[in-house]
């Protein structure tokens, strides 16, 4: 063979084998991104629960302290009552 069938040959080799690794690397590129696409949805239904956890405990605790200011400003309002009360009796002379 001549130098430059010996050439050709060597050349198309080259080729042969260049498409091989590039379709082994879009291959792996495939795989990588179906891997990736489970894991980021995977991460996004984790954040969804964990938000709505997040939501359904800061609404109770919310609930909590509302209950619990509601008690306290209505047992601030009667003792302000009962003071007027006393003082309206003090100065009317009732005792």
């Amino acid at each position: 063979m001549g130098v430059l069938t010996n050439d050709m040959t060597r050349l198309c080799g080259e080729i042969r084998g260049l498409r091989g690794a590039r379709r082994a690397v879009i291959n792996d590129l495939l795989h990588r991104t179906r891997e990736r696409r489970a894991a980021v949805a995977a991460m996004q239904a984790r954040f969804r629960r964990s938000h709505a956890e997040m939501s359904r405990k800061a609404k109770a605790d919310l609930r909590a302290f509302m209950s619990a200011l509601r008690r306290t400003v209505s047992a601030l309002r009667r003792e302000v009552a009962e003071d007027i009360a006393g003082a309206r009796r003090a100065w009317s002379g009732k005792h």
